[in-house]
């Protein structure tokens, strides 16, 4: 019987992040030799990870980060099911990845996946870390950072029983604590794409006037009409995908933008994350 104890195990796992099976019977293997079984744990680590590679994590969570309200950080992190969406430990590294992205300064995904999360430790290198003790692909989803002006976080939980699955940063050009909570609980609930209408991209504005078009000629609309009908339709696309065109959800006959003029504020940034969605 190999020479090993409950402290041995312990060990193992608290240096290498495996599961407590896999940590006794590498320790079996190795005879209770430490290293060996460090080893065997890191074979069988690159192995597993190969096979995890090809399959999909399309659950997981959403967190957010704010380093007072001058800044803010948006993480995605994605795993295979929402049993290891629920697990501490999942939640944990989700948390250790906001925290150190917000205070490495990054902007982008591939940069957070370069940062040291702890001593040694890259983010990427966490990830598979604790994909390899969960038994899941674990993997970095989107990310987002905000900064200047008033930044304000609302993480919002679809099922009571998982972590928050959509999650909203907004920048307002200055403090208001107020409404910078209505406006991320619209950019929530309303889902919009753009943040005013000169950020719609050209080339979608004329998809849509295309099919506005088609759609108002195909109903056998008069030609002296077509036009106007048009541009009532676009005037609709926009109010449906721009925020501050958008009803206020806390009062419909009001826009955000007119919300936003009440109070002397502006918007200057958002991002919205929900896990399963583009």
């Amino acid at each position: 019987m190999a020479n090993f104890t409950a402290a041995d195990v312990k060990r193992l796992r608290d240096q290498t992040g495996a599961g407590m099976m896999d940590c006794k019977n590498a320790l079996a293997d190795a005879d209770g030799d430490l290293e060996a079984a460090v080893e065997l744990l890191r074979v069988k680590g690159v192995k597993d990870a190969g096979k995890r590679a090809t399959r999909t994590a399309a659950n997981g969570l959403v967190t957010a980060e704010l380093a007072g309200n001058e800044a803010g950080v948006l993480v995605e992190l994605n795993c295979e099911t929402d049993f290891v969406a629920k697990t501490d430990l999942f939640q944990q590294v989700a948390g250790e990845i906001a925290i150190v992205a917000l205070e490495a300064g990054v902007f982008d995904r591939l940069a957070v996946l370069a940062v040291e999360a702890r001593p040694g430790v890259t983010v990427q290198q966490l990830i598979e870390e604790a994909g390899s003790s969960l038994k899941e692909k674990l993997e970095l989803g989107r990310f987002a950072r905000l900064e200047g002006g008033y930044v304000d976080r609302y993480l919002h939980r679809t099922d009571a029983a998982l972590p928050p699955t959509i999650g909203v940063l907004v920048q307002l050009d200055k403090e208001n604590a107020e409404v910078a909570k209505d406006v991320a609980q619209q950019v929530a609930a309303a889902r919009p794409l753009y943040l005013a209408r000169e950020d719609v991209p050209a080339d979608v504005v004329e998809k849509e006037r295309r099919i506005a078009e088609q759609i108002t000629r195909d109903e056998g609309k008069p030609e002296q009409a077509i036009a106007k009908i048009v541009e009532g339709r676009l005037n609709s696309y926009f109010k449906d995908v721009v925020l501050v065109e958008q009803p206020f959800v806390k009062e419909n006959k009001t826009t955000v933008k007119q919300v936003l003029a009440q109070n002397n504020l502006t918007v200057t940034g958002f991002a919205r994350f929900q896990v399963g969605q583009a």
